[in-house]
């Protein structure tokens, strides 16, 4: 294999390639090494590089795994042992991990080979990547933009091709969101389909969950096949799939009940081009061969001040814990200004509204149950606007109060879809005319990954982008 075909492959491709013993995995890391190096100076996608680790990894022989050799990149919020985790703070820019997550671990065990951890917001807050400690994370479409947020490092190094397949979160949309932005496949598996542990049973109440953006459909569903499951810890689990999700790739969907809508929830305007591009995908799916309608679900709440409530008691906890572990109180040099003021704000919160915003959540659950008891499939444009520019959003502005409502203009309509624990999936079906992604959400029921591979496969093949390439590509 000559290695200028690297980018053609997606993460299962790569690893038959290392099988068949046409590449080994330590030239594979070494391409994926040599790409970082050649486009990261532009995006600032990989933050923290630990290549000797993961040619240790190599060298004691990894797993047979179905990524067995394929170099990968885990965000820069979860733990690697041995290796320096940040979580995008300036306050930790030292730490290392003596220990290692449960997803990572089941990362390694699939055969992946860690070799950085790829940028994120701090604490992964904003649906932006432009931490402070690193600086902006760019998008490969176009640099002025931002990548999307929190997995904005992941989704950039995938669409500029350093990697095939690569760890990304979502507590409010931030796998989809940077799915979108750099027009690359992201779906938030459902709720408790991945382990968080061991150092926690569950993410923001129930909220966030851990998987990867990729290149292809089925490095997402061989990946979940690999990773899912609980552990010993979880508080709940998610139901079992039929079959292996990979096996969902390809296969028939059927005739789908379809439902869409091309506005926000909140009724706000959206950008033209993408009202236009959410109704000819609803075209190219009655094409298909699906019963597609527009309606939308009817909120029960408002979904921000739920986060707000949740997030900000998660976000004043990390810094407690932080003033805990380094003995004084946080400021705004260990801290961006943003993450002190959510803190600040939760802690005038009382434990009666933590349980009210709950309340809430639950309702728009319920809410949304009832509304997907008549479809199978609801489609919306991931991103009402198209992707952030650099600096829109600024975590270190002494007036935060710009950002709530950026947040309610761009992603009105993933973090429902966090509340209900349902998978949800961005797919890189439509570009404006200026040449940047617009995602397409589709969500379906609780458990019901199932749905979504096999529709997003027969997506991939009707209106392919694995091969189309943005202007900032190793």
């Amino acid at each position: 294999m000559a290695l200028k075909e690297y980018g053609k492959y997606d993460g299962v491709g790569l690893a038959d390639l290392v099988r068949t013993k046409q590449v080994s995995a330590a030239e594979l890391l070494d391409e994926a090494i040599a790409r970082t190096e050649k486009v990261n100076p532009a995006i600032n996608a990989v933050v923290v590089r630990h290549d000797d680790h993961a040619r240790r990894q190599i060298d004691k022989g990894l797993p047979d795994g179905p990524f067995s050799g394929v170099p990968f990149l885990l965000k820069d919020l979860d733990l690697l042992e041995g290796t320096r985790t940040t979580f995008g703070a300036s306050v930790f820019k030292d730490n290392v991990a003596d220990h290692t997550g449960t997803l990572a671990q089941r990362f390694l065990n699939a055969g992946l080979t860690i070799f950085g951890k790829s940028a994120s917001p701090e604490f992964g807050l904003l649906p932006t990547t432009e931490c402070r400690l690193f600086g902006p994370t760019r998008n490969p479409w176009n640099l002025a933009h931002s990548s999307g947020g929190s997995s904005g490092g992941a989704a950039a190094a995938v669409a500029a091709r350093i990697v095939p397949v690569a760890h990304a979160s979502d507590g409010g949309g931030s796998i989809r969101i940077p799915a979108s932005a750099s027009g690359v496949f992201g779906l938030k598996p459902s709720r408790a389909r991945n382990p968080l542990g061991p150092d926690r049973g569950e993410g923001w109440g129930g909220f966030a969950c851990g998987h990867v953006v990729s290149i292809s459909v089925r490095d997402s569903a061989v990946m979940l096949d690999a990773v899912c499951g609980p552990e010993a810890s979880s508080p709940y689990v998610a139901p079992p799939p039929e079959r292996p999700f990979a096996q969902e790739v390809g296969r028939d969907p059927g005739k789908l009940r379809i439902a869409f809508s091309d506005k926000s929830p909140y009724g706000d305007v959206i950008d033209p081009e993408i009202a236009a591009a959410v109704r000819d995908v609803a075209t190219l799916l009655a094409g298909l061969g699906h019963h597609v309608e527009e309606r939308a679900p009817e909120l029960a709440a408002d979904p921000g001040p739920v986060m707000g409530a949740i997030v900000g008691a998660n976000t004043a906890l990390s810094v407690r814990m932080a003033e805990l572990r380094f003995g004084r109180a946080m400021t705004a040099a260990d801290f961006e200004i943003l993450t002190l003021a959510m803190a600040r704000n939760a802690q005038g919160q009382t434990a009666t509204d933590y349980v009210a915003a709950q309340s809430a959540a639950f309702q728009i659950s319920r809410g949304l149950a009832a509304f997907f008891a008549h479809i199978d499939v609801f489609l919306c444009p991931t991103l009402c606007t198209p992707p952030l520019r650099i600096g829109e959003l600024n975590p270190m502005s002494e007036d935060p109060t710009h950002i709530l409502p950026i947040l309610r203009r761009y992603m009105p309509g993933t973090s429902m879809f966090n509340m209900s624990g349902q998978p949800a999936m961005s797919v890189p079906l439509a570009w404006n005319k200026a040449g940047l992604p617009l995602g397409m959400m589709f969500a379906a029921r609780f458990g019901d990954e199932a749905t979504l591979f096999r529709l997003a496969a027969q997506l991939e093949q009707s209106r392919p982008w694995k091969d189309k390439p943005p202007p900032v590509c190793a």
